[in-house]
């Protein structure tokens, strides 16, 4: 769920104000990944996350947009990285109101390109600059389309080991998923990366109602209500105009959008049946799941430390700063680096040489 619209210069001072307190992940071996540790620069909470939107270092990768028509009639964009026959292929997905040009999926696709590997930069319906043909767009439980895309990859790909990573909602999407499918996903997924997820929506959307957070919400909401009015051109009545123009909060816009459209009762029911959370036990594949403490969108004190430990599939890598999909580091603000990507990528081939 990050916001993507551009921060102001002012809004920029106004972040780099924030705390200053250190990061220690999770112990590791000498012969391990490093722990995440922040710039001395940008520490805070607020600061990672908007510097990490803005600056987030993109090397050149290139990628080929493609149209997939769905078996329901819609389509969904995708942006292709080719890879040599056979070599793994990385999905990536993204937040809330990004796409697969957010900085931090065209980043994870460059570093599979480093490794010699294909990828694929997802756009949910709706999020790649054109507005779907059906009624229904995405949510954050929505994992029908990821499965549709999973087994065409795994088809078409003569077997090629297939990796997921997810930022933000993405990472939500891509939790739920590997629960629900369990011992069922194709053969060809390994295992997947979790980034910055927000594990139970409820939380998630309440949080982002209070302090700072607010900014980020005003961004999302504004973003997602624009989108719902030129719906209204293709669907007529889809929704009371007046009732989604007074729509202030990601809770009211869940409640009178998002449940409706996609078929739940209410923005509860919406966010009960859809947070990834409840489908962390049923994960048969290694998943690392990595999580700032001081996480913006989603509060460190929910962080599902019980869960992770009851499942010996998932491994959790919960730091305490980051902010969220943020983890930069570097000693001088022109040479920043990305956390992250080298954590998803030391991952991912670690599960390629043990399989």
């Amino acid at each position: 769920m990050l916001w993507k619209a551009k921060m102001t210069a002012s809004l920029l001072l106004t972040v780099a104000a924030g705390g200053c307190a250190t990061s220690q992940a999770a112990p590791v071996t000498a012969s391990g990944p490093r722990p995440f540790r922040p710039a001395w620069w940008c520490r805070g909470a607020n600061q990672q996350t908007v510097l990490g939107a803005l600056f987030r270092p993109v090397p050149p990768v290139k990628l080929e947009r493609q149209r997939w028509e769905t078996p329901d009639g819609d389509f969904i964009d995708v942006d292709w990285l080719s890879g040599p026959p056979g070599a793994p292929i990385l999905i990536v997905l993204h937040g809330l109101e990004g796409s697969s040009r957010s900085k931090y999926v065209v980043s994870l696709l460059a570093a599979a390109e480093k490794e010699g590997w294909g990828g694929l930069g997802v756009n949910y319906r709706s999020c790649s600059g054109e507005l779907n043909r059906l009624l229904r767009s995405y949510h954050g439980g929505e994992t029908s389309d990821l499965t549709w895309i999973v087994q065409k990859i795994s088809a078409e790909n003569g077997g090629s080991p297939i990796f997921l990573a997810g930022a933000s909602l993405g990472a939500n999407i891509l939790l739920k998923y590997l629960g629900e499918q369990g011992e069922g996903l194709p053969a060809a997924v390994r295992a997947g990366v979790a980034i910055s997820t927000p594990f139970d929506l409820a939380r998630s959307a309440h949080t982002l109602e209070h302090g700072f957070a607010r900014v980020y919400m005003k961004g999302i909401v504004k973003s997602m209500k624009g989108k719902a009015r030129a719906k209204l051109k293709t669907h007529p009545g889809f929704v009371d105009e007046k009732k989604l123009e007074a729509a202030q909060t990601l809770a009211e816009f869940d409640d009178l959008v998002t449940a409706p459209v996609h078929g739940f009762r209410d923005a509860n029911d919406y966010w009960s049946h859809s947070s990834s959370i409840h489908f962390l036990a049923g994960i048969r594949r290694p998943a690392l799941l990595i999580s700032a403490k001081d996480d913006p969108f989603f509060p460190g004190a929910y962080l599902p430390v019980s869960e992770v430990a009851a499942n010996r599939f998932l491994t959790a890598e919960f730091t305490a700063n980051g902010g969220h999909v943020g983890f930069l580091t570097g000693f001088w603000p022109g040479h920043l680096g990305s956390w992250t990507e080298q954590r998803t990528i030391l991952f991912l081939k670690d599960r390629l040489q043990r399989k």
